[in-house]
């Protein structure tokens, strides 16, 4: 594995999202100074937080899955997930609603959900969902040390074993055939498929080999924790400073000072300049090609994932008939992707997350209310409507997903809600978000792997590339590898770190602004 040359004592992360807090535990414990910089007033980039009223609201994921991994970077201080987040294992960890007027509890515990699909659909879906299951646990083990949770420096890297296994494995086929061989039910194919959106790909055109997103949605386990989603950002940071640490918030990052093929130090639009060793660019990928002058070179441009709008609602009131996660499908479902990919058109027929994290932490909001967030995907800036009409398209959106939204079952929605916040393509682009797609970079396989924007810099041997838009990919368990992979660039992968006791008590430690409004708080 390729590694920065030369001396790398402090370095310098740029930006405080979960791939930039993961790298700078991963290089804390390996005996690396850290200076993290975010242009935020606290953690969390895209996992953020803003405050409506007295709702206090995640602005990023809702969806917590494969743990272990962030707790992986806090064992690199010698530290635990667990003392600072504290988790919910969600059962079922969603709530499947069809067009048709059906339902299905999706479990990750294997004997609930054979249990479940055998109710929904019959002793021979249910044979078919176990050997899914084990289709997705094998997929998972052929794919996570070799090509997700590695650092490529050639192609060639794909030359294993691994490869083959996952070749037998189908995983070079068509994601919608391969699960068609488990499962005839049309309905019970979209909850095992309709992942591929996440990477930015209808399930007719993804890899197979996608479905290991799947596999962490709904075999390894959905989690929940206290506070929110961005607890997690928050804990990460607070470890980071326990562990040494030094935090620069609201501060943004102009130019890079580079001299002899290294940058030399960053500097800041307050005009401070930070010396560095090594720098790791976390922040997003459009953001880093301008820090470094450069687009790099490829034989076709970049394409984006599908962006979203996003409907953060404080209510007085929910539905019975929602879980923690609802996925809620419309009845159309080819349709719906050649719409978000190819021809640019809203959903005619949505389907929709709908997420109330309430039901498992009602301090979220006021006492006997409640919150809703509603994701609708839509097509980016590059396929669809620019981010400016936008303006006047968001509000009549807005309206449209109400209303659809009260046609399913959620009656009164619209006079239930006494704060909201609607987040369009045209927030995602002022953000910062190429094509107004939180998503980043999509999963082609033109863009996956080996071929995806790799994390080291040609023509700057001591940066490195970190967070959804480079290897190994879009989503929280990978955004975390993503940070790992970043300092085992710089470290070698080799903790220098001889004391891996508990950190300093947490009084010691700098403090950490847990929402943008703390940052300012005098007090």
């Amino acid at each position: 594995m390729r590694t920065v040359p030369g001396p790398t004592d402090h370095v310098v992360v740029v930006g405080a999202g979960l791939s930039g807090l993961a790298c700078a535990l991963h290089l804390l414990g390996a005996g690396r100074r850290v200076t993290v910089v975010e242009r935020d007033a606290g953690p969390g980039g895209r996992a953020g937080r803003v405050r409506l009223g007295d709702y206090e609201v995640d602005t990023g994921p809702t969806v917590l899955t494969m743990p272990h991994l962030a707790d992986e970077a806090f064992a690199a201080v010698g530290d635990s997930l667990a003392r600072h987040v504290e988790l919910t294992a969600l059962h079922p960890a969603y709530r499947a609603c069809f067009a048709d007027g059906t339902s299905l509890e999706v479990h990750t515990d294997g004997e609930a959900m054979e249990a479940e699909v055998g109710r929904f659909a019959g002793p021979a879906e249910a044979a078919g969902y176990r050997d899914l299951r084990d289709w997705l646990e094998r997929l998972y083990r052929a794919q996570m040390r070799r090509f997700i949770d590695t650092n490529f420096d050639s192609p060639f890297q794909l030359l294993h074993p691994d490869l083959a296994r996952l070749a037998a494995l189908g995983g070079f086929g068509r994601l919608d055939r391969r699960i068609a061989r488990f499962l005839s039910d049309p309905r019970l194919r979209r909850v095992f498929s309709f992942q591929a959106l996440y990477a930015g790909v209808a399930p007719a055109r993804a890899l197979a080999a996608y479905a290991v997103i799947a596999y962490m949605d709904t075999v390894a386990g959905v989690w929940f924790p206290k506070g929110g989603m961005h607890a997690l950002p928050r804990g990460m940071a607070d470890a980071a400073a326990d562990a040494g640490a030094e935090f620069r918030w609201s501060a943004e990052v102009t130019s890079l000072e580079r001299s002899a093929g290294r940058v030399r130090a960053v500097r800041l639009a307050s005009g401070e300049r930070i010396a560095c060793d090594a720098v790791v660019l976390s922040c997003e990928l459009s953001a880093a090609h301008r820090l470094l002058g450069r687009v790099p070179r490829r034989p076709v441009g970049l394409r984006h994932s599908p962006s979203a709008v996003v409907l953060h609602a404080g209510t007085d009131r929910t539905w019975p008939g929602l879980a923690h996660h609802t996925l809620s499908f419309g009845g159309a479902w080819e349709r719906t992707f050649d719409e978000l990919t190819r021809s640019g058109q809203l959903m005619s027929d949505p389907s929709l997350l709908i997420t109330r994290p309430t039901t498992h932490d009602p301090s979220l909001a006021p006492p006997g209310k409640h919150l809703h967030y509603v994701l609708a995907p839509c097509p980016n800036t590059t396929v669809g409507a620019s981010a400016a009409a936008w303006r006047d398209l968001g509000p009549r959106y807005r309206e449209s997903l109400v209303a659809e939204l009260e046609r399913r079952g959620l009656d009164g929605f619209a006079n239930s809600v006494q704060e909201e916040l609607l987040v369009t393509p045209l927030d995602w682009a002022a953000q910062g978000h190429a094509a107004g797609s939180p998503f980043s970079v999509s999963h082609t396989f033109a863009q996956t792997g080996p071929f995806r924007p790799r994390n080291l810099v040609r023509d700057a041997d001591n940066v490195v590339l970190a967070g959804c838009g480079t290897t190994p990919g879009v989503g929280v368990p990978t955004v975390l590898i993503s940070g790992k992979l970043a300092a085992a660039r710089i470290t070698g992968g080799v903790p220098r770190r001889s004391d891996r006791t508990r950190p300093a008590p947490r009084e010691a430690r700098v403090p950490v602004p847990s929402t943008v409004e703390d940052a300012h708080d005098p007090s």
